[in-house]
């Protein structure tokens, strides 16, 4: 057995060696290195994509590291993506990160082309940005957001985020650390089996909250397409 497939064994019982080198082909997005963005990377790396790109200006601040799993104390003052980058890398020798530190507007001009984009953003008006991004050129996308203690998950493909949602500057409130792994898990999740081939149900949006009780309450939507 090879060292990468040694690595990667426990995937490889789900679908195959043919399916898991795959995987080193595939080129994927991830705008935002916050909460979702550093959970992101860090499951999608170690899962064998082959090539990353993380986008984000943001320098890492000690009010992040609490939900932003991917920062330690002391990386404060340090660009966000080039950090998860470092990290990613040295978990998961089969992947390359490339760092972009820069808004999403001067990312979208590079004209790169990848197998997904997936939002890790934490503001309507990128989301909207995304959207517009990749309606324009056919770019499926998997978009999430969290605050408090509830979140939602969506992979578009033909739907509109604009048209679902109204897009402002409001920030979010506060949020638990849990919901966005959690969310991001869930993203991770719609992510890879869209990137080895398994069915994924696109234009439907997930929403997940906890009431008074703490019972979770999962809801689905389906999205008007055009």
């Amino acid at each position: 057995m090879s060292e990468s497939h040694e690595f990667f064994n426990r995937q490889i019982k789900l679908w195959g060696e043919e399916t898991q080198d795959s995987l080193a082909n595939k080129k994927v997005a991830i705008i935002g290195s916050g909460g979702l963005g550093c959970s992101l990377a860090i499951a999608l790396g170690a899962s064998g994509i082959g090539e990353f790109a993380l986008v984000d200006f943001d320098e890492v601040g000690v009010h992040n590291i609490h939900r932003q799993i991917g920062f330690k104390v002391g990386d404060d003052g340090k660009f966000k993506s080039d950090v998860l980058k470092e990290l990613v890398e040295s978990r998961c020798p089969y992947t390359k990160v490339t760092s972009y530190v820069e808004s999403f507007e001067e990312f979208a001009k590079r004209g790169l082309e990848f197998d997904l984009v997936i939002d890790g953003t934490d503001n309507l008006p990128t989301r909207a940005a995304i959207n517009e991004y990749c309606m324009k050129n056919n770019q499926a996308w998997i978009y999430g957001s969290v605050e408090e203690f509830h979140g939602q998950v969506c992979f578009f493909e033909k739907a509109s985020y604009e048209a679902v949602f109204q897009v402002n500057d409001r920030k979010p409130n506060g949020i638990a650390c849990p919901i966005v792994m959690h969310i991001a898990s869930l993203q991770a999740n719609l992510a890879i089996r869209h990137l080895t081939g398994l069915p994924v149900k696109k234009d439907i949006l997930y929403y997940l909250s906890f009431d008074s009780e703490g019972v979770l309450d999962t809801k689905r939507f389906n999205l008007p397409t055009s």
